[in-house]
């Protein structure tokens, strides 16, 4: 009987995160200061983060020791199984082996815990009484509700309001762990008020809900802001991902030729990447994909600039793909990747052609996801949909090259809760929503007059 499941022992649990900066061929450049224009330093970090993240957003030693405390919480899931998709393999009729990471058995249902707890717990050491944040479809939001909770932290989630109205077992999730979720935008701040100033019926973005959260959090000395993708020192905390899933293949005793994970801040995709990366940059031959929605294009479509991280320019300026800040994506239900630009690691890696980039339709995916599910048996969230629709393009593809080729998939949440999404498909009133590039430009616009970083591209506006 062929093996299905590849489970590590809590002792081969990662004791380390691997950083991925020690490694890049090329340095990244620095974060600006949104006032000055001039490089960001740990004193500009210090009113929204704890200096302990701030050390390790700029660290360039290649491993960092994961706290016990913060060992002792991914115990309760980790290390998470990988399966053999030999169902899914055999109704493709492929000679592909796939296989998938299943982040989807975290209590939160998705990978994000991965960076909510080591968050927590240095907030926690910092002294910190209460965490501001976002979150798109409410994985983040309710991943880091739970961590808060475990570390006695109050937690206040401004949930993207087109995904609290379409999702609202996020928001009982969030609740049910003890965080506040609030609709953004909102009126509780003023970002949030100048937006529904401009447009009542606002649908709201991460952009928008990040504004919201990071003013939150400035404006009171106990309260630390938290964010779930984007930023170096989250990709590593999620790289646990990556380096289970090596140990994994070599129980498995084969190696993959293509690594996929979904991408909307960047951070699962990441967590399971970042370590074939480096072996990539040592020689090995590996595609690496990262798979964005057609209709939030950051990395296909977008350029190389600096831009805000927020809809209302109060973050730093990040060196990284975007569409531009003031950018709100259809409301897809992959509410997870509606984010206008991409973490500057990957964006940096993508430059450096370590990795590349391709968009899939909406209704690709949930074809994609209603495959997997009935073939696989789990029901993926949306986002994940993005990188089960790519593995099946690559399963298909080795089957019309005649190639046997070995695919890694980190399905990085389950959709129990996205039921609703489902239910749309099923019924047939879901659609694909292409993006003009007239409304590509508009974005882009407000983004022209910012600095450039030195390896700028004006992108691809197709």
């Amino acid at each position: 009987m062929n093996t299905k499941k590849i489970v590590l022992p809590e002792s081969e649990i990662p004791r380390q995160w691997y950083n991925i900066m020690a490694d890049m061929p090329t340095p990244m450049e620095p974060p600006l200061h949104p006032g000055t224009g001039q490089p960001a330093g740990p004193d500009d970090l210090s009113p929204i983060f704890p200096m302990a993240l701030i050390e390790q957003e700029v660290s360039q030693d290649q491993v960092i020791d994961i706290p016990d405390e913060v060992l002792e919480k991914y115990l309760i899931w980790r290390p998470t199984p990988m399966y053999r998709a030999y169902e899914l393999e055999k109704h493709l009729d492929t000679p592909a082996r796939i296989y998938f990471k299943n982040e989807g058995v975290s209590p939160a249902g998705s990978h994000k815990p991965n960076t909510a707890i080591a968050q927590a717990y240095y907030n926690k050491m910092a002294g910190t009484k209460k965490i501001t944040t976002e979150t798109g479809a409410g994985q983040w939001g309710s991943a880091l509700s739970m961590c808060c909770s475990f570390f006695g932290i109050e937690c206040k989630v401004f949930m993207v309001k087109i995904s609290y109205n379409q999702k609202p077992y996020r928001r009982l999730m969030m609740e049910t762990w003890g965080g506040n979720c609030i609709p953004s935008p909102s009126n509780q701040t003023n970002a949030g008020r100048k937006i529904l100033e401009q447009n009542p019926e606002s649908p709201g973005s991460l952009g928008i809900a990040i504004s919201e959260a990071v003013e939150a959090a400035a404006m009171d000395d106990d309260t630390k802001y938290s964010l779930g993708s984007v930023l170096n020192h989250v990709l590593l905390h999620q790289t646990v991902i990556g380096l289970e899933c090596q140990k994994q293949m070599a129980i498995a005793g084969d190696y993959p030729d293509v690594v996929i994970g979904c991408a909307g801040g960047g951070s699962n995709f990441s967590g399971c990447a970042l370590p074939f990366v480096r072996d990539k940059i040592n020689g090995k031959e590996i595609d690496i994909i990262a798979v964005e929605p057609a209709s939030c294009p950051t990395l296909t479509r977008g350029p190389f600039a600096y831009d805000f991280g927020d809809a209302v320019q109060m973050t730093p300026l990040l060196p990284m793909h975007t569409l531009g800040h003031s950018f709100v994506p259809e409301p897809i239900h992959a509410g997870g990747l509606r984010y206008h630009g991409m973490a500057p690691i990957v964006s940096q890696l993508l430059l450096d052609d370590l990795i590349r980039a391709e968009s899939i339709s909406q209704m690709e995916t949930f074809q994609a996801g209603i495959t997997f599910a009935r073939t696989e048996g789990f029901i993926s969230a949306p986002e994940t949909n993005h990188a089960v629709a790519m593995a099946i393009r690559e399963a298909i593809k080795a089957k019309e090259e005649g190639k046997e080729k070995t695919i890694l998939i980190n399905w990085s949440g389950h959709g129990l809760v996205d039921m609703a999404a489902y239910e749309a498909y099923l019924s047939g009133k879901l659609a694909d929503h292409a993006l003009p590039e007239d409304e590509i430009h508009r974005a882009l616009d407000d983004i022209a007059p910012l600095p450039k970083p030195k390896q700028y591209k004006p992108g691809t506006i197709l």
